[in-house]
Order: structure tokens, then sequence, then C-alpha cells
């Protein structure tokens, strides 16, 4: 899952939204700087990574993308996963997307001064842009994949990612619907046992 589907998954506590948020840049001990709730919050998105890494769906998927984008297929279906749950979105919240957003970031302002430095960088374009709701629509997927492949490392190909997915994206899409019931019951049951409601 990418920015959308870890937002979502987040539930309604303001800290657990941030740390979910924030996690991919906070590396190592830099998670003992923030309070329990968002500790919480950073655990809980790499149990979503990995219990997502692990998921037959998404293996799947990877292995259908791996022939033509190799090492970051896993990036790709993460897209993907985004795209599918903000264009089927009143399928899986009974609140608009563009509610949803504008609610998500207005929890997530008021503690820009304590985020990390990339994702204080990162957030004004994330809203300026309406990056969640963008997802939507297969070309602002598009244009989040290609802004990914001019900053890849690597040659990625990331650019003909979203053309690929239009060529399979019945099959994308019956796997996306197989995986998220499992995704949310995994998800409710982490918070559960971590006693967050």
């Amino acid at each position: 899952m990418n920015f959308l589907g870890h937002l979502f998954l987040s539930g309604n506590d303001d800290e657990i939204i941030l740390g979910n948020f924030i996690a991919d840049h906070v590396k190592g001990k830099a998670q003992l700087e923030y309070t329990p709730g968002v500790i919480n919050g950073i655990r809980l998105h790499r149990a979503i990574d990995h219990y997502t890494d692990h998921h037959s769906m998404i293996i799947q998927g990877v292995r259908r993308l791996n022939g033509d984008f190799g090492r970051y297929a896993s990036v790709i279906i993460d897209m993907y996963y985004d795209h599918f749950l903000a264009s089927l979105w009143s399928e899986y919240h009974p609140i608009s997307l563009d509610i949803f957003s504008r609610d998500i970031f207005d929890r997530l302002l008021p503690y820009f001064g304590i985020m990390p430095s990339r994702t204080q960088h990162m957030l004004p374009h994330m809203i300026s842009n309406n990056w969640l709701t963008a997802y939507a629509k297969t070309e602002g997927l598009g244009r989040a994949l290609n802004g990914l492949s001019s900053r890849a490392k690597f040659n990625s190909g990331m650019e003909k990612a979203t053309a690929f997915l239009i060529d399979n994206y019945g099959i994308f899409k019956e796997e996306f619907r197989l995986f998220m019931p499992d995704i949310i019951a995994y998800t409710d049951n982490w918070k559960k046992s971590h006693q967050i409601l």
C-alpha cells in the first residue's frame, strides 16, 4: 500500500495517522523521539508493509511486473493499489475521498514541526497537487509514477507502468479486491491487540 492505503488503514487516532504517515522517513532509533501513540503508528505502518509484502495477491502482481520493472515492481504495485482504492473508494469508506483527503491533511498539519525533514518537504506538494484524490484516475497515477521514475537512482521504466496497468487492468483489479478484506481484517486485529481503537 502507498500513502492512501496507509492513511485509510490508520483509523481515527491522530497520532496513529501521523506515525503511519511519517514511518518511511523515520529510521532506527529515531522513532524513540516520538510519543507512544506516534510510535504505534510507525509500527502499524511496518506491520502493514510486512503483511502486504507476503500476501499471495501482492506476490502474484509483483511477479507479473518483474519482467518489465525488476526491483521497482513492489513500488509499482503499491501505487496500483492506491489507484484502485481511490477509484473504488465508496466501496470501502462512507465519506467521500475528497472530504477524507482534506480531513487527513487538516489532522497532519498541526504536527508539521515534528515531522522528519523529508516529510516536511513532501507534504506541501501532496496538498497542493491533491495526491490522494489524483490517484483515482490513471492520468493522476501516471503523473505520480513519472515523478518517481525521474527520481529513481536506476533506469526504472516506471514511466511505462501506467500503460502496463491499463493492459492488465482486470487481473490487477481482481487481485486488489481479493486483497482488501484481508488487509482490513489484519489491520483491525493488529490495532485491537495493541489496544488502539
